[in-house]
């Protein structure tokens, strides 16, 4: 895939996609939100957190997803890129099938793209604040944009952490973990995703219109 970094570019060969899920730093939060979820027949995560592998065909920098049926809904989330010795970070959405998430965590993670952004940082210049970084996402809701997410990183598991946990192969990225939705889980048809660095005076952006096709039985 092609990025920027710092005014250059980059092609980088990526093998390997994981998602880390379940992924909040405050442990009873995480149990909370598993029940609330087991209530609804999602199964609870046999580890928290826990690594799930999509293929790497589902990261793409298009501004359109189409996803099947009105049931899925993006999530922002710091991206770690490995490439060989080399860390970036950068900025992604977990778009998910809520719907086949009842059945299938995995699967509802496999069945949709993952939208990124296609400018990077190197890790190494925001690894010593990385708990000030914010996240941020605002969906189209009824004609107006309305901010779904929004956090800091401290929210998060650190990503030096996840790293280890993931085993993380040269050549591979990673979805780290996302915040509670604002409103709770839902589906919207246009997404503005950022991730600002407060401390250096920067961020990324990154912005994607969904599609929904027909669920035809």
């Amino acid at each position: 895939m092609k990025f920027t970094c710092l005014g250059k570019d980059l092609e980088l060969a990526i093998e390997h996609v994981v998602v880390a899920g379940w992924t909040g730093r405050n442990v009873s939060a995480v149990q909370h939100h598993i029940d609330e979820l087991a209530e609804l027949g999602v199964a609870p995560p046999s580890t928290i957190p826990l690594y799930y592998r999509v293929s790497s065909s589902a990261l793409t920098q298009s501004t359109t997803i189409e996803v099947l049926g009105e049931e899925s809904s993006g999530e922002v989330e710091p991206l770690l890129i490995k490439d060989g010795e080399t860390l970036y970070l950068g900025l992604g959405s977990d778009h998910t099938d809520r719907k086949l998430e009842a059945a299938s965590v995995a699967a509802s993670k496999q069945i949709c793209a993952k939208p990124v952004a296609p400018e990077l940082w190197p890790f190494e210049e925001v690894s010593d604040h990385l708990d000030s970084l914010v996240l941020r996402c605002s969906i189209l809701e009824d004609g107006e944009w309305t901010i779904y997410q929004q956090g800091n990183l401290s929210a998060i598991r650190p990503i030096v952490e996840l790293i280890k946990g993931a085993a993380l192969p040269d050549h591979a990225a990673m979805l780290c973990g996302t915040l509670g939705a604002i409103g709770g889980v839902r589906p919207a048809g246009q997404y503005q995703l950022e991730l600002e660095d407060p401390i250096l005076s920067r961020s990324i952006a990154l912005s994607y219109d969904v599609k929904t096709l027909p669920e035809i039985s």
